[in-house]
């Protein structure tokens, strides 16, 4: 089964392999999740382990998450997110750290983009706008974008100006450099979604 863990993105660095090659990283806080529910096919419908991350301060979560959380004897936290069961012997309580990845292995990190607010469609396309030349008076605007008497209206999914990023991305087929099970720390090859302390989930192929 896929290993999936939850964590938060520190920041960017480069890393020296042996041969001296640079390559760019990014430097990942990968748990300790502890188990928050086991869900089975009998009781829930669906199997899948609901994994909790990040402590925190009571006063910072609703009653009923707090009430829950105390019911079970768990610490405190405020990220929630459900995997599918990768072991069978984890159960309600158990902490998983950043042990269960190994170096070299492949994963696929899910985040979530920044957020660049309403922007044109040179930003969030890459249009390449209007001539620069003075007197043209077409730049950066979109251009037409109707048709004729058929359709007589603009297709659903035109690109156009709008909210640009902070949407869910998931980037494939990133190598795990390094791991630090000290500080869990994991150090990921390339750019991941996010911004600095932003949440991720990294899952093994």
């Amino acid at each position: 089964m896929k290993k999936a863990l939850i964590g938060r993105k520190i920041g960017m660095s480069q890393f020296f392999l042996d041969d001296g090659t640079v390559i760019p990283v990014t430097v990942c806080e990968l748990g300790p999740c502890v188990v928050v529910q086991k869900k089975t096919i009998e009781k829930d419908g669906y199997n899948a382990l609901k994994l909790g991350y990040w402590e925190t301060k009571p006063h910072r979560l609703t009653k009923p998450i707090i009430e829950d959380l105390k019911k079970k004897n768990l610490p405190i936290v405020k990220v929630f997110k459900e995997v599918d069961i990768f072991d069978e012997d984890l159960i309600e309580g158990s902490v998983i750290t950043c042990d269960v990845f190994s170096e070299n292995q492949i994963v696929d990190v899910t985040g979530t983009s920044k957020g660049r607010g309403f922007a044109g469609v040179i930003k969030r396309y890459g249009f390449h706008g209007g001539k620069e030349t003075h007197g043209s008076n077409f730049h950066r605007a979109p251009g037409s974008i109707g048709a004729n008497t058929y359709p007589a209206e603009v297709w659903k999914g035109k690109k156009l100006p709008g909210r640009h990023g902070g949407k869910t991305v998931t980037v494939k087929n990133l190598k795990i450099i390094s791991i630090m099970k000290d500080k869990n720390l994991v150090i990921i090859s390339g750019a991941i979604p996010g911004t600095v302390n932003s949440i991720i989930t990294v899952q093994s192929k």
